[in-house]
Formats: structure tokens, C-alpha cells, sequence
């Protein structure tokens, strides 16, 4: 080992990529950073991943750096540091400053970044170190690998308040010995500055590297114990046993107004919205990639995409999309498969607005696409049309084949968060284009939005399809009805079988009248129309509704389904599900369960929580009968 410390880069005389040109090469993401750091992260793990390795581990961690460790951070990287505005992380590690904020990105399961480590060595292997390291717009390495030309790695340095970050690696080198490697490195800003060993001024590019300078002025990272034993005393988990994989250290990342605890959380929410299809289950029961979060000692879980509402939509379509169901869209002049697609379609509630899913652009309704290459990596959420109905949502999937793979990377900003079909010559750019015409397609006809001639989308229902028989049967007795359509595009009424004529229709005073004689009667009046909420994470229709007089009474649900315009039925349509129910809500909160239940009626609320039957028209009927005499 020769001097621990920073050193500069110069420019060459035949010229140089200067630090801002680097950095600008991300352009301005939609995304925020930490949003593309995590995107961009995982998506180096997943193309760094070993072959051993069952499963790739990838850990989100950030903590402040406390006393104990904060005097090793000092003595190393404030050794050889530039003066002044041109190297910023000087002044920042300084004893006066507040205490120091790390992010540290790392995975395990890897082959880490091997290879040679300077980049004017030939070899004929890996080169993971000089790619990351020390090149910029390497093409990718990996057939099938979710990056393209290593830009992507700028989001580190941008996430950086001072563009500086640290690397720890273990990988196996030519000789296939573990060896483990340490090196800083800062992304900031060109400018002009005086030389500390000759005091000669020269123009510098902005980019720094710590570590071993050897005699002919390069900087080689730290090997092996060296590299260990300082990572330990930084406050780093070293690598165990044969383990394999990468440390990225950002120093004093950006992370806006989040606190500790909502950063931890929100790093969670955004692995399951990029991240998901990486977490499911294989043919073996083990997921590609594992995923953690921990935010200043605290485990912040990462929700499972089966269970967190909207993701687990996408979940349904990717899973129809790999079966029979899923359908091949293709492009037919000039002829090719473009990739597989699948759709579903749920009755939901809006959207709950959280930080994470409003950075995918998806706020009160679901109606998007994922659209992803065949490394399962999401590139973007793709808004389609919204449902003729609120209370609809869709989830749809498309996956390019591998065939299509080069094209759709070629369409991909740095970001690899969108395909600009822009990007690309005849008769690339029609693939991509066609792409979005054939997933417009298939939504279109989700809920037959293109009617035709005299037919649009606003000839449909907005709201709530749903009428109040309360509202159709004034004095109507012992019963009390509602009517959901779950299709949007239908609204489904009782038939005339169903209620008393209305005034003025012949019939309509006796209609009037109890539907038994006798002092002994209960009504059932109901409050408002059914409203699609979600209880215990479950979709649900509420018909709340109170019962008079005051006394004991038996209310009974009767629960009807039918397709939209039939009559209703018992017997569920072909592949439909029947509704039922789930509890009646008692005006203190309670739950009572069963079909029929006893309550006492007066000007207390009550409630009937159902389980909606899908793609079906659900008729909700509450009946009323008084113990002990007449209903």
C-alpha cells in the first residue's frame, strides 16, 4: 500500500468527459432520485447476479453516521482532499457539521465488480470494475440484462449532495480468489486548480478518486484485509464467509422532507411499485431477488405485491399473461411478435394517495399498463383510458418476447423508464408504436369503449350504478333493496315484479299499505346508496340502512347477481361468482355475521357489508320480520 487520499483527474491534453457532461447524461428523470436510484440499483444487482446464487439479496439501509466511526470517516477522506468550492465533501466532514447521513445500497448473491481495475488493461473476462468505476457508456455486458449503457449509475453521484460515493465489493479475480476491493469516488464539477505536488495550475474534469495512489499518480482501491478492516471501522457489515456482492455508500444523500421512519417506508412502498415482479415466487418457491429496508436500526418490511392493493392487480395480469389466457400482440406490417399481454379488471374503491404510487403517476384510479422487457424490470406504468365507472379499475401487463429485447432497450432513455419509439429508424420505430396501438386495443375493448357510430365513453355511467328501491317505494313495507352494477356499462334497475306501482299507477294506494295487515310490522329504510369501500383489505359493498320501530326484529340479506340488462337470478351467469356477505356493522361498530341476524330497530344506522361478485350485476335486498309477530 502505498499513500491513502484523494487524487484528481486532470485534463488530458487530447481532451476529457468533464464531470458535468457525465452527470447531465441522466437528463432530468420524471422519477424522483431516490425513486431512480432504487430502479437503476436493482437493476445492476440483477445483472450482477451470480450463478450460484439462488436468489439475489438487495438491502436499502440509511443511518447517521455516529461518533464511534465518524473519526475514521474524517481521517480517511479528508486526506488529500481538494481546497475550496471544487470538492465540497471537504468542508462537509468538518467537526463543526451536522452529524453525517449515509445510504448504503448493497447486494449479496452477486459476483460483484471484478476484473481488472484499471481501465487501459486488456481482458478477455469480466470488467465490472473499470465499467462502473472508471468508464462511462460501456454497452452492456448481459444478453437479456435489464441495463443498457451504464448511465444509470449517475444516479448515485446525483443522489450525492456533494456527488461523492463509496464502493465496497467482493468479487473473484482471474485466479478465482475471493478479493475484496474499497474505493471512493466523486462526480462534481470541471474547474481550475493548483496542482499539490508540482503547484502547477491545470484544468481538472471534476472527477476525483480515493484510495492507493501509486507511484504513476493511479488510484487503485484498497485489497483484501486493508479493504475489511477500514469498511468495519466505517461502520460497514463486511462481506462473511465466501459471500460475494457490492456496498455503494451514498454520502449525505438527498432525501427532501422525509424523516427516518417515512423514508424507510416509502424506500419499501417503492421496491414493491418497480420491484415486484422480482419478488414473486419461482417454479422453486424462491423469489429472483430478496428485499430489505432499514432506516436508522429500524426494519421497515417490504410489502408483498400479492397483498398490497393496487400492486397485486398486476400480479393478477402477470400471472394470466404466463398462462393459456395471455395473449401474443403483434405487429402486422412489417410482420412480428411483439410480446404477451394480459388485462384484469376489478371493481375497486379510488386509489389510496401515497408518496410512492403518485411518483408512477397513479392516484385516485387504476387504469395503467406495466410495461416491462424480458428481465421482468418495470419500465413504466402506462396510463390507458380510465373505466366508464369510478368505481372500476384495470391492471394490465406487457411483456416484450426476447426477440424484441435490443429494440425496446434502444428505445430507453438512461432512466430506462420510458420506450420512445422517437429514438429509433424504420422499422424499430413501428414495432414500438405499434405496441401502444395494439395494448390501445385490447383496453378499448375492456369495457367496449369504442361503441361505434352514435357512442362514446360518456354515454356510460360516472358514478355509483346503483338505485335505492327506498327512493321507488314510498310507504313500502318489510323490505328494503338495492342494485350495483359492477359492469359500468349498464345500469341495472328492479323490474316491475319487484316493487309497488308508482303514484298515480293503478294500484298505487294499496301499494301504500303494509304488505301484511297487522300492528306488528318492521321497515327497512335505507340510508344513501351502496358505496364500494375496502375492509380488511378486501373489496366491499356498505348499504347502510336503519330499521323501524323500536323493537326486535330478524333482517334478512338476499343476495342476487345477473349480467347487466338480464333479470335478476339466483343462479349466478356462467363463471360468475355469487356475492355474499360478510358481517352486518352494528351502530356501536360491532360485527354480527350470518345471512340473518337479530337487531332492534330505532334511529340508529346500521350496516350490511357485502362481498361483491365480480363482473356481475350484485343485487343487495335487506328483509325485516318482527319476532314475535307479523312482518
Amino acid at each position: 500500500m502505498n499513500q491513502l487520499r484523494w487524487q484528481s483527474q486532470p485534463f488530458p491534453p487530447d481532451g476529457a468527459s468533464a464531470a458535468e457532461g457525465i452527470r447531465n447524461q441522466l437528463g432530468r428523470p420524471e422519477l424522483d432520485l431516490l425513486t431512480v436510484l432504487v430502479r437503476e440499483a436493482a437493476q445492476n444487482s440483477w445483472d450482477a447476479r451470480s450463478g450460484d446464487a439462488a436468489s439475489v439479496d438487495f438491502e436499502v439501509s440509511t443511518w447517521l453516521v455516529g461518533a464511534a466511526h465518524m473519526h475514521s470517516w474524517r481521517d480517511a477522506f479528508l486526506a488529500g482532499a481538494p481546497a475550496g468550492e471544487a470538492f465540497p465533501l471537504r468542508h462537509r466532514l468538518q467537526p463543526n457539521q451536522k452529524p453525517l447521513r449515509v445510504l448504503q445500497v448493497s447486494d449479496r448473491g452477486t459476483g460483484g465488480l471484478g476484473g481488472p481495475t484499471r481501465a487501459d488493461t486488456v481482458s478477455a473476462g469480466a470488467r465490472d470494475f473499470i465499467t462502473f468505476i472508471r468508464n462511462v457508456g460501456e454497452p452492456r455486458d448481459k444478453e437479456l440484462g435489464g441495463g443498457t449503457y451504464g448511465f444509470g449509475k449517475g444516479i448515485f453521484y446525483l443522489l450525492a449532495r456533494q456527488g461523492s460515493i463509496l464502493v465496497y465489493t467482493r468479487c473473484r479475480n482471474d485466479a478465482g480468489r475471493l478479493e475484496s476491493r474499497l474505493i471512493g469516488c466523486t462526480l462534481w464539477k470541471s474547474y481550475v486548480g493548483v496542482d499539490a505536488v508540482d503547484r502547477q495550475t491545470r484544468r481538472y474534469t471534476g472527477r476525483h478518486w480515493w484510495g492507493d495512489v501509486t507511484d504513476d499518480g493511479v488510484v487503485e482501491p484498497l485489497f483484501d484485509e486493508d479493504a475489511d478492516s477500514l469498511a468495519a471501522r466505517l461502520g460497514l457489515r463486511v462481506f462473511d464467509g465466501d459471500e460475494t456482492g457490492t456496498t455503494i455508500v451514498v454520502i449525505d444523500p438527498i432525501i427532501d422532507d422525509l424523516r427516518p421512519a417515512e423514508l424507510g417506508d416509502y424506500i419499501a412502498e417503492t421496491m414493491v411499485w418497480h420491484l415486484w415482479p422480482k419478488m414473486l415466487a419461482g417454479q422453486d418457491g424462491t423469489p429472483a431477488m430478496r428485499f430489505h429496508v432499514r432506516s436508522d436500526g429500524v426494519d421497515h418490511p417490504v410489502p408483498d405485491p400479492r397483498e398490497f392493493r393496487p400492486v397485486n392487480v398486476f400480479v393478477d395480469a402477470y400471472e394470466a399473461m404466463n398462462a393459456a389466457e395471455g395473449l401474443t400482440l403483434s405487429c402486422q406490417n412489417p410482420r412480428r411478435e411483439l410480446g404477451r399481454f394480459a388485462v384484469r379488471k376489478r371493481i375497486m374503491p379510488p386509489v389510496e394517495r401515497r408518496r410512492a404510487a403518485t411518483v408512477v403517476d397513479i392516484e385516485d384510479s387504476l387504469h395503467h399498463v406495466c410495461l416491462m422487457r424480458p428481465a421482468e424490470l418495470v419500465v413504466k406504468y402506462h396510463k390507458g383510458p380510465k373505466p366508464p365507472s369510478e368505481n372500476f379499475g384495470y391492471a394490465g401487463v406487457f411483456r416484450a418476447l426476447d426477440t424484441m429485447d435490443e429494440i425496446y432497450a434502444k428505445a430507453e432513455p438512461p432512466t430506462h423508464d420510458e420506450w420512445h419509439s422517437k429514438m429509433l429508424e424504420r422499422p424499430e420505430s413501428t414495432f414500438v408504436n405499434t405496441t401502444f396501438v395494439r395494448i390501445g386495443e385490447q383496453l378499448n375493448a375492456l369495457f367496449e369503449l369504442d361503441t361505434g357510430a352514435g357512442g362514446s365513453a360518456s354515454d356510460f355511467s360516472l358514478g355509483a350504478a346503483s338505485t335505492a328501491f327506498a327512493s321507488l317505494l314510498p310507504g313500502g313495507w318489510g323490505t328494503g333493496g338495492a342494485t350495483v352494477a359492477t359492469t359500468p356499462n349498464r345500469i341495472r334497475t328492479p323490474s316491475t315484479s319487484d316493487h309497488a306501482p308508482a303514484p298515480g299507477e293503478p294500484g298505487a294506494e294499496a301499494s301504500k299499505q303494509p304488505t301484511r295487515r297487522g300492528r306488528s310490522h318492521a321497515r327497512v329504510q335505507l340510508v344513501d346508496t351502496p358505496a364500494l369501500s375496502t375492509i380488511d383489505g378486501n373489496v366491499v359493498l356498505i348499504q347502510r340502512f336503519k330499521l323501524t320501530p323500536v323493537a326486535s326484529a330478524k333482517v334478512s340479506a338476499v343476495l342476487d347477481v345477473g349480467l347487466p340488462g338480464s333479470a335478476r337470478e339466483k343462479d349466478p351467469p356462467a363463471h360468475a361468482s355469487m356475492p355474499r356477505v360478510a358481517f352486518w356493522r352494528a351502530p356501536d361498530d360491532s360485527r354480527l355475521h350470518g345471512d340473518k341476524v337479530e337487531i332492534t330497530g330505532g334511529e340508529d344506522e346500521w350496516a350490511l357489508v357485502v362481498f361483491p361478485a365480480a363482473d356481475t350485476v350484485t343485487d343487495i335486498s335487506i328483509v325485516a320480520e318482527m319476532i314475535g309477530g307479523e312482518g
